[in-house]
């Protein structure tokens, strides 16, 4: 190959030098360099999807770890009725459009029915009244819903506040 370069011209010599650079210059860059580029936009974006996460989390950190999560907020709200306070949390979870009905039953009861309520949020919304307001499930039953869906459910739970 050598002999080969030595025998072309001095134009034609330089003409085949730079294109073998310009070759060589792009199988590095595509090969090379890219592929590290990408993997490190990745990681940029993967970073920055679990600094977003961890600064959402903070907050629930200090919630865990204090005994009464919101001891000023549950004697404010120990006043209310467990109707207001059922009321409240429901349209904050977003549940309000699957209750069907609502009735009293005692002064610190109520018997509550969904239809075709996710399963999940059911379940979240039961550990906020638990949580915050002392409202526990006396009895209830769970049946599938008719719509199809993953998750749904018709739900009467009998809920009791605790004193």
């Amino acid at each position: 190959m050598k002999t080969w370069l030595e025998s072309l011209e001095s134009r034609e010599r330089l003409f085949v030098i730079t294109a073998a650079l310009v070759v060589i210059i792009a199988v590095i860059y595509v090969f090379i360099w890219l592929p590290l580029d990408r993997g490190h936009e990745n990681l940029s974006l993967s970073v920055a999807n679990w600094e977003r996460s961890l600064a959402e989390l903070r907050p629930l950190k200090s919630l865990a770890q204090s005994p009464n999560h919101a001891p000023s907020s549950a004697t404010v709200v120990s006043a209310q009725t467990p109707v207001v306070i059922v009321d409240q949390t429901l349209r904050a979870r977003g549940l309000d459009r699957a209750l069907k009905r609502s009735q009293p039953t005692t002064s610190s009861g109520l018997r509550v029915e969904f239809e075709n309520v996710a399963f999940d949020d059911l379940v979240l919304w039961l550990g906020d009244l638990s949580g915050q307001f002392s409202m526990h499930v006396q009895s209830g039953s769970f049946s599938k819903a008719a719509q199809t869906g993953s998750g749904r459910i018709n739900a009467t739970l009998t809920l009791e506040r605790g004193l």
